[in-house]
């Protein structure tokens, strides 16, 4: 045999354990996201009540949902959802706007050209 290669006899120690309790990554926030729920309704209904135009209605409640999902990123989502819903709102208000220009563009430019 090579001189330099010697037999270990391997021993092990007696098993050890130990108690692991998991740390969540972030607190919870089932109670702030509850009253984020209910934010967002209060806020939603109340623009969609002084909205006359019922084909808005997808566009903010769309835009509700993203200022939601957006103001849960921060550290305090009850204080800035109202200021991203109000801008967000404000948005598919002038997309709405836009959008009906372009189409009645359209309209006039068809009919002059029939």
């Amino acid at each position: 045999m090579n001189a330099k290669y010697q037999r270990l006899r391997t021993r092990f120690a007696p098993e050890t354990r130990f108690e692991v309790t998991p740390v969540p990554a972030t607190p919870f926030r089932g109670t702030v996201e509850t009253e984020l729920d209910r934010l967002k309704d209060g806020f939603l209904l109340r623009l969609l009540n002084e909205t006359p135009e019922p084909e808005l209605n997808p566009s903010l409640r769309r835009a509700a949902n993203e200022a939601a999902a957006l103001a849960w990123l921060t550290p305090f989502p009850l204080l800035l959802f109202p200021v991203l819903f109000e801008e967000k709102a404000q948005t598919e208000r002038k997309q709405a706007a836009k959008q009906a220009r372009v189409r009645q563009r359209s309209r006039d430019l068809l009919a002059e050209a029939a």
